[in-house]
């Protein structure tokens, strides 16, 4: 990880939403609001224009959260916003196109978009917000939803491993993968100006919580006690804390996980093209 970039205090976030759209929509507690306050920072300290932004988002809680953004927006069809910010950057690579979508949109349905996405490292940046559930579709298990969870279509718990989308992304062919969780916010901002700034396809994983569908009905505590936890496992089985060890031990790799300099797919169109 980089240093932590300097941060401007001139920076509102209010400057960057659509504050008609207010209140939002999401639970009390839920991590996608705090991704969303890190991903509107990383643009500002990024120095992206918002003119030459556009954002694809899919189905899903996570889905929504372009639309509070000032920007150009995409809302498209459950599992395909790789595939539409593919053929959106290749009509106008003057774009930054950024891609926001969760666990169950970008790894169930949307899976095979992601692999060919990683796999040509086309220039744009993927961020999924992983809540382990599809929370506002009906509470139904998710590629990353933890052994043994209850959800609507596993009353007696899950019984399939959860999935580990970074490895995924890594040997796929990503230029750069990383994760990262909402309980720390400058470093989500900083790994999400590195993602931006990569020349490459970009795969950021962010940790959230969903503290309706999944917490509560997982006895997992409090929207506190659940961003505390993410510093555990993907998930630990047990959540608690002690005076002598407030958190449980961190086995959740955070950060840049992998960075490869191969060229990425419109380099080499440039290179065919002047052939």
């Amino acid at each position: 990880m980089t240093a932590m970039t300097k941060i401007d205090d001139r920076f509102d976030v209010r400057s960057w939403l659509r504050e008609a759209l207010f209140p939002h929509f999401l639970c009390p507690g839920c991590g996608h609001g705090i991704a969303l306050r890190a991903l509107v920072w990383a643009f500002h300290d990024a120095g992206i224009a918002r003119d030459r932004l556009a954002i694809v988002s899919g189905i899903g809680c996570s889905g929504r959260i372009g639309a509070y953004i000032d920007t150009n927006t995409f809302h498209v069809t459950h599992g395909r916003p790789l595939a539409y910010a593919t053929g959106l950057k290749l009509a106008r690579p003057d774009l930054e196109v950024v891609v926001i979508t969760g666990d169950g949109d970008c790894l169930a349905i949307g899976g095979n978009h992601l692999i060919h996405a990683c796999r040509r490292n086309i220039d744009l940046t993927c961020v999924m917000l992983n809540n382990e559930i599809y929370g506002m579709t009906g509470g139904q298990v998710s590629p990353t939803t933890a052994e043994d969870r209850w959800t609507t279509t596993t009353p007696a718990g899950n019984i399939e491993p959860a999935f580990d989308a970074c490895r995924l992304a890594e040997a796929a062919g990503a230029g750069l993968v990383g994760r990262e969780m909402t309980l720390h916010l400058p470093a989500l901002r900083d790994l999400l100006v590195e993602g931006l700034m990569h020349p490459g396809f970009s795969f950021i994983e962010v940790i959230s919580d969903c503290t309706e569908i999944y917490g509560r009905k997982n006895d997992l505590g409090l929207p506190a006690e659940m961003m505390l936890c993410q510093t555990g496992s993907l998930r630990p089985d047990v959540y608690t804390s002690t005076v002598d060890q407030p958190f449980r031990p961190n086995r959740l790799r955070t950060g840049v996980l992998a960075r490869s300099d191969r060229p990425g797919y419109l380099a080499r169109i440039s290179r065919v093209s002047d052939r």
